[in-house]
């Protein structure tokens, strides 16, 4: 899939919430893992849904991960919390500043592989910073398609839910949730309260 190159770079995985990103990036682990590379995951301290330090998917696997700080100082300790690995991964990229994409930058200009994770668009349909941006700088960028709970057509949007209505506009962007508060929806099913 990926050039062997002698020079790092940097890989996105994006899509909607439930459409496979963080099982693609703990397949992608694996797969470095087989070839012997090291590996170092990190994973926001706002995201417990899977146990402290561990990256998790909806579908039960996971990966042993450091968690950081969702603050600039957090993003910018990752390179000082490296022992050499080659491969760096970053899960639920969405969460954290856009100081990210700085220190992904310098990661892959160091000569790793950067893989990251995490949904490209808010609850609204919007641009969900950094990850856009990280898409932008990476070489590789994949995204993933869920499918709509509505009507079975290919979902790129996160429907929010709140006691089983779509969310307001002006409700906050970020509440960690799983099934009981979000949705993979298409364009036409993605609904946004307005009123």
């Amino acid at each position: 899939m990926h050039a062997i190159t002698n020079s790092g770079w940097v890989e996105v995985i994006t899509g909607s919430m439930f459409s496979g990103k963080t099982e693609e990036l703990l397949r992608r682990l694996r797969r470095a893992e087989i070839a012997g590379q090291e590996v170092a995951a990190f994973t926001p301290a706002i995201d417990d849904r899977y146990g402290e330090a561990t990256l998790g998917s909806h579908a039960g696997r996971s990966w042993e991960a450091t968690v950081v700080d969702t603050t600039a100082d957090g993003v910018k300790s990752i390179p000082e919390q490296l022992n050499g690995e080659e491969v760096v991964a970053v899960d639920e990229a969405n969460f954290f500043p856009q100081a990210l994409v700085e220190v992904v930058q310098t990661l892959a200009a160091d000569g790793r592989r950067v893989v990251i994770s995490g949904t490209d668009q808010t609850y609204r349909g919007e641009p969900f910073q950094p990850v856009p941006e990280l898409m932008a700088v990476a070489e590789y960028a994949d995204k993933m398609q869920a499918i709509c709970t509505e009507c079975g057509e290919p979902a790129t949007r996160n429907q929010r839910l709140i006691e089983g209505e779509p969310a307001h506009y002006d409700d906050p962007t970020i509440m960690v949730g799983a099934e009981e508060s979000y949705e993979a929806r298409c364009r036409n099913c993605h609904v946004v309260r307005r009123d």
